[in-house]
């Protein structure tokens, strides 16, 4: 099964794991921090890889005007239910349906890790931005979908079985508060992401790597290391 057919099986899933306020990645450590990167509105965004359309929601409210992509069937007809008058659309974000040079600013929030053939998305995201558009990504960081602590301590080693350079893919799942969810994604070392970027011909401006923030959490083992990357490319302008 590739990654685009198994997040469709964990759609209905992750549609109530994602609609839970303060409960995925998303409340708890990096929704603000995301935010940041981005120009301010208004502006003209195309968020590839929108699932059921809460960052394109979020952004809506902040003055943002907001198209949507997924390949996701489910997804998408979620996103289109929750927001009515929004633009969400099924497609592949590997042949995204837009003309050369037709958008401001794309985001990818958490979706290229999920992504089949991630290059080609890149590629595509870089194709439909203007030129001086920029590109404002999150990810897992690659040393998190890497390895592993070996316990819950504060302490504990982290530890990588095999090699960080890898391609692998993996599933992770996760129970709580009487929500399951199975997160199915593939580990690629950092320089695959750089190299993409590159070879779209984007130029990176900011990199934040993000650790467990959690407000009044101290001595946590994910503080030494971070959880997430968030990035911001630029396309130049021929200029």
């Amino acid at each position: 099964m590739n990654m685009r057919d198994a997040w469709e099986a964990e759609a209905a899933n992750w549609i109530a794991w994602a609609r839970t306020p303060g409960h995925d990645s998303y409340w708890r450590f990096h929704a603000e921090r995301f935010f940041e990167l981005l120009p301010p509105a208004p502006c003209d965004i195309l968020d590839v890889g929108c699932g059921e359309g809460r960052l394109a929601r979020d952004l809506k409210k902040r003055g943002y005007s907001v198209r949507g992509v997924d390949a996701s069937p489910t997804l998408i007809e979620h996103a289109r239910a929750a927001d009515p008058a929004g633009d969400y659309r099924l497609a592949d974000a590997a042949a995204l349906p837009f003309g050369d040079e037709s958008v401001p600013l794309a985001t990818a929030f958490m979706s290229l890790q999920d992504i089949d053939d991630m290059p080609a998305a890149v590629r595509e995201m870089a194709r439909v931005l203007v030129p001086g558009g920029r590109l404002c990504l999150a990810i897992v960081h690659p040393i998190n979908s890497a390895g592993g602590f070996e316990t819950l301590e504060p302490d504990a080693a982290f530890v990588i079985h095999g090699s960080y350079f890898e391609r692998r893919r993996y599933a992770d799942t996760f129970e709580r508060s009487g929500l399951r969810m199975t997160f199915t994604s593939e580990h690629r070392p950092l320089q695959d992401y750089f190299g993409a970027i590159e070879a779209a011909g984007l130029l990176v401006e900011r990199l934040v790597e993000i650790p467990d923030t959690t407000p009044g959490r101290i001595l946590h083992r994910w503080q030494r290391l971070p959880l997430f990357l968030h990035l911001r490319a630029v396309k130049p302008d021929r200029g």
